[in-house]
């Protein structure tokens, strides 16, 4: 089975002359399970569709926003109804307050929001308040989370608990580096030898409470507790990035999920209904800190567009209107991890598949994974021919065995079934 790309390799040879690595974001560049990427043109519910008109099953859904499936009626009804009213006015509109209305709503931890333009711009802006508002410079972060293209957040680990962190990219300060500290995801143990080693000198803690950007790693039973006690104990901000999590696992994102409350959240992707967005909030008295009802700046000219607003709060409302989205989307990637299982045990496969919700990954490894550096058993030139067994039976995945999978409400069982068929048939082929 072979499908035709040549209009996709014609593009990627033109962008790369004009575009740094011919993508504009690196994991789309498939440098990581080799080959050349597809240039997409439409998507509708359940399907791509790219240049050379192949169809795929969507199994990253935009990297988790498109929760609904791609080009939901709601969400399309809602930008068309907004967009006469002009696409940018950089001055307040109705849509931002009824945006913080809803997100408030449905995000108990949330007391106030600012909202801005990517989660990128929301996680940093996340450290800078929590900083104002403790008077602390240094911050803990995870091995193998990913928090955006921040500075504070490119650091590498030491080589040890207490060792300072080091740029993991050119252009990163080795001043910034030593301000992050970082600590193997899971691991309560390396969290207070760092907290030990820095008294009094941690702002904030940022971690995914479910990570996606190690493949997908949930946390070990009362390792959220056990931080958000360590915070409450140590005066440090508790801040949970649900970019990827916010109304995916739950209306409340992974802390209703887990029943942990954060001091400050991070969010984006489903927010904006598949618009660039991104927002941050908390308790008031840290987000009282920002401008410009407190000391703590920020800004964006584009921030609350009212056409993300508009598709936003399409799908936040068609969410918390119908909670059944939640359990048809967890039958579903029930069904379709439970079959992966039930593939692996017929050909004699012992790899290991985490899941919670409708995010999941497939590891080319039999250990556990429970952190980064269990993730990088993983064999990853063997997911690689996975990747392209699965594309070219009109599956598209994460090109990444470091990226999570996400399910969409667009994905039927007969879909989930069409998807294990083609898993048996890729996992055949890369061990014949």
């Amino acid at each position: 089975m072979s499908l035709n790309h040549t209009t996709s390799q014609e593009l990627f040879k033109r962008a790369q002359h004009l575009i740094p690595g011919g993508v504009n974001s690196p994991v789309r560049a498939f440098r990581a399970v080799g080959g050349q990427p597809l240039f997409l043109k439409a998507a509708k519910g359940a399907f791509l569709y790219d240049e050379d008109d192949n169809q795929y099953l969507d199994l990253i859904n935009s990297w988790g926003p498109m929760i609904l499936g791609h080009a939901h009626e709601v969400i399309e009804k809602a930008v068309r109804e907004a967009l006469p009213g002009s696409l940018s006015f950089g001055a307040p509109t109705r849509r931002e307050v009824e945006m913080a209305e809803l997100i408030i709503s449905m995000v108990p931890s949330i007391e106030k929001v600012r909202m801005v333009n990517s989660g990128t711009e929301a996680t940093m802006s996340a450290i800078r308040v929590a900083r104002g508002f403790t008077g602390r410079d240094k911050m803990i972060k995870f091995e193998g989370c990913y928090h955006g293209h921040g500075d504070s957040f490119l650091i590498a680990a030491g080589s040890g608990a207490i060792t300072l962190g080091v740029p993991d990219s050119p252009g990163v300060t080795k001043g910034v580096a030593n301000d992050t500290l970082t600590a193997p995801y899971n691991d309560l143990a390396a969290v207070q030898t760092l907290i030990d080693a820095n008294p009094a000198q941690i702002a904030a803690i940022i971690l995914e409470p479910v990570v996606g950007n190690m493949g997908l790693v949930p946390p070990a039973p009362g390792f959220l507790e056990g931080l958000r006690d360590l915070c409450t104990k140590e005066g440090i901000v508790l801040i949970f990035d649900e970019v990827m999590t916010g109304f995916r696992l739950a209306k409340g994102g992974a802390q209703e999920l887990y029943g942990v409350t954060p001091d400050m959240t991070t969010l984006g992707k489903i927010i904006g209904g598949g618009m660039p967005v991104g927002a941050y909030g908390g308790r008031k008295d840290i987000m009282d800190a920002v401008a410009p009802a407190g000391p703590v700046y920020q800004a964006g000219t584009l921030s609350g567009n009212p056409i993300a607003m508009s598709a936003g709060i399409a799908a936040l409302s068609y969410l918390n209107d119908n909670p059944q989205v939640y359990t048809r989307l967890q039958q579903v990637s029930d069904r379709m991890v439970d079959g992966m299982k039930n593939n692996l045990l017929q050909l004699g496969l012992n790899y290991t598949i985490n899941q919670v919700g409708s995010m999941y990954s497939l590891f080319f490894t039999e250990q556990e994974i429970t952190d980064f550096a269990s993730a990088k058993t993983s064999d990853l030139q063997l997911f690689g021919k996975y990747f392209h067994e699965m594309l070219q039976r009109g599956i598209y995945l994460a090109p990444s065995q470091f990226e999570t999978l996400f399910v969409s409400a667009a994905i039927t069982e007969e879909l989930a079934d069409t998807y294990l068929a083609a898993n048996l048939e890729a996992l055949q082929a890369i061990h014949a």
